[in-house]
Parts: structure tokens; sequence; C-alpha cells
């Protein structure tokens, strides 16, 4: 007969510890024991697998191997949150903690809204983790979040999928800018000329724009503003154009702050993905969240 492992719940959380809080130290703080007393679980459970599960760095960080642990770690202690309190009993450590990944523009235009209402029904902390919407599903994979806003329609293993609506974006620009760029139109040579605001290195949104155009965006001057309001604040500013979302494109247009350029909007299909377990929380949460995208983003 096979010989057969079972993974310690005490020694997954111990390692999802480390790896929230980026350090042994910072894990013995959460878990209210001593620095040795981590790296000894972590020791234990490392040689119960046979693998290294934890990068030693600044910030410690798990391996492929140590995201599987921590992604059962965070699951069974939702499932253990949602019996106690089904039973109607306090769980351990009182509120509970559930990360969740969002790209910026949602959380600066309607994801937090929803978030409000499921905190004031539930004792529970949001751990929010930002990042393009193309690239929040890896956080899924990882174990990082129990679920995320992303532009990935397929699953990621053992998660469901729901579709939210369309966030659209509308190039824009100030009034003065558009008289100083664009004065005989937005043109070929004109958008080879007027700095565009790109959100970082790995956003595509302004390149999408421009290609849509003909044009190509290798060798267009950029200012890059990685934060959603503040991006909004510097085309508003009139420090280049570029493509703002929903109701900040909305708000900008009806008071005349901003003017649109022109040209297609870019749409950006969002997603609920969420791991797919039977949990009367994350199954509350998703439906504020999914609610809330249907109305906002249609």
């Amino acid at each position: 007969m096979a010989n057969m492992t079972a993974i310690s719940p005490e020694l997954a959380s111990t390692l999802a510890a480390i790896v929230d809080g980026g350090s042994l130290d910072a894990a013995a703080r959460t878990l209210h024991i001593t620095p040795s007393a981590v790296s000894q679980r972590l020791k234990s459970l490392e040689q119960q697998l046979g693998q290294v599960l934890v990068v030693r760095g600044r910030p410690a960080k798990a391996t492929a191997a140590g995201e599987s642990v921590v992604r059962m770690a965070r699951q069974i202690a939702l499932l253990e949150h949602d019996a106690l309190s089904a039973l109607g009993l306090d769980p351990a450590g009182g509120r509970f903690s559930v990360p969740l990944a969002v790209n910026a523009d949602s959380m600066a235009t309607w994801f937090l809204a929803p978030l409000a209402r499921v905190a004031d029904a539930h004792d529970i902390d949001f751990d929010l983790h930002r990042d393009d919407q193309t690239f929040t599903a890896r956080l899924l994979e990882s174990g990082e979040v129990m679920a995320a806003v992303t532009s990935e329609h397929s699953p990621v293993a053992g998660c469901t999928v729901v579709p939210l609506g369309v966030l659209r974006y509308e190039a824009m620009a100030t009034p003065a800018f558009m008289k100083r760029w664009f004065a005989d139109g937005v043109t070929t040579a004109s958008l080879r000329r007027a700095p565009f605001v790109d959100f970082d290195r790995r956003d595509t949104l302004q390149h999408a724009w421009l290609a849509s155009r003909g044009q190509d965006e290798q060798g267009i001057p950029r200012h890059y503003v990685p934060a959603s309001y503040d991006y909004a604040q510097a085309v508003l500013l009139g420090l280049g154009w570029g493509m703002l979302p929903g109701s900040q494109a909305t708000d900008a247009a009806a008071s005349g702050a901003a003017i649109p350029l022109g040209g297609d909007s870019i749409h950006v299909p969002l997603y609920w993905q969420q791991w797919n377990l039977r949990s009367s929380l994350l199954d509350a949460i998703a439906a504020e969240i999914t609610a809330e995208a249907r109305r906002v983003l249609g």
C-alpha cells in the first residue's frame, strides 16, 4: 500500500502566515509564538513533504509547492469560519480576513461600495490585492486570494467564473490639451507628437486605442502614473491624454473637465472568479459584487 501523507492544518496555516507577513518574525507575531517555533514548524512541514516551500527572501515568498499548501490553509480557514458562524459561535481570533484581487480601475469606480455593504453585515476584514485585470487570476492560482475580478474568462483550476459586465474606456483630454496638441484635429501627425499617460509598463489600453487609429505606440512621448485616481488627475490636469474608465470618463465629460478624442471606446469584459467551495461568506461577497457590477457595468 502506498504511503499516505496528511498535511497538518496547523503547519499549513503557519506557512500561510509566513507568506502573508513576508517573514518568520511577522508570522510569529501573528500566531503569538516564537520565531523559533515558526521555523521549526516550517522545517517539519518541508521535511514531511520533501520540498522547499518558502523562498527565504525579503519578503519571504511561497514556492510553487508552497502555493498549494497556502491555498489549502486558506480554504480550511474559510470553511472553519463558515461552520462556526453557522453554529452561532465566534471564530477563533474574532474577525476573519478575506483576501481579494481587483484591478485598479474597478477599485476606483465601483468595487468598494459592495464590500462596504458586506463588511456592515459580517465581522470580516478585506485584504485587497491590486493588479492589472489580466494578472489578478494568477493570485488565485497562487492561493494569495480567495476571489478576483479578472479579464480571464477561462476558470482557474478549482474556481468558478461569473461574468460581471464590461468596463468601458474613452480616450479623453482637457480642452486646453486639445487646443495645444490637436488644434488641427486628432490626426496621424498630432498623435505622434501628443504625450499620453500610461498606468504602468503593463498597461496596454492606450496602445490598443492608438492601434485602432492605425498608430504604433512606439516612440510617442508618455508619462507613467501607477494609481487610478492619480492617473485620472494626471489626464484632468493636462499632463497627457489617456483612457478614462466608466464613471471617471462620464463625470469628466459632464463637467467639461475633459472631452473625448473620438475613435472607438475600449471595452474590457470583467469576470468574478472564486474558489469552488460551499462557503456562505464567499457567496455573500460574490452576490454583492455581481449585483453592483451588473448595475454599474451593464
